[in-house]
């Protein structure tokens, strides 16, 4: 089955080809993405491998979220939102990022599990990860080790389910971040 990397525009599409010239792409037009894009991504999965690979920001978390829920056995790449702020620290995306970065990120994807869930929200809780002062930066730094982006809470929780982390590996990777 071949890949078909999903993204927001035209400049992450060209600077992927600049890196694999053969990928296909398939790009959605920033957060403009319209009822025949989500429907062509939704026919190509039917025979492809869908990766979704949007910019760590909050537009393409929202692209992610909604490809996500039409494709719900769409893989996922992420990039560090360091790894891809343009020179003038203006603009975050994948257009920005340096070729080690996105080879990086598209060698480590993230299969979608329908495995019964690893983490809940008390957990979360509990680990001071959700309703604590200082719980979205713990969050962020967690994210920054896993690379999953960096997600509210509520999609945090959804992306360790996805990896399959579990409370004991969650308490690991808090105390590393201390």
């Amino acid at each position: 089955m071949s890949s078909i990397i999903i993204v927001e525009g035209i400049h992450d599409e060209m600077r992927l080809k600049s890196i694999y010239p053969n990928l296909s792409v398939v790009t959605t037009n920033g957060r403009e993405i319209d009822q025949s894009t989500i429907d062509l991504i939704q026919k190509l999965s039917r025979n492809h491998e869908i990766i979704i690979f949007t910019d760590p920001d909050t537009p393409g978390e929202k692209i992610r979220q909604i490809i996500t829920e039409v494709v719900p056995q769409a893989k996922q790449a992420f990039l560090r939102k360091k790894d891809c702020i343009s020179k003038n620290k203006k603009k975050v995306g994948i257009e920005h990022a340096s070729e080690q970065s996105i080879i990086e990120a598209l060698e480590h994807i993230y299969e979608p599990s329908f495995l019964e869930d690893t983490i809940t929200s008390q957990d979360l809780y509990e680990l001071g990860l959700n309703g604590a002062p200082n719980s979205a930066i713990l969050r962020e730094r967690i994210s920054e080790l896993l690379n999953i982006g960096r997600p509210n809470a509520k999609t945090f929780l959804k992306r360790l389910n996805l990896i399959q982390i579990s409370k004991k590996q969650l308490e690991e990777y808090k105390c590393k971040i201390k």
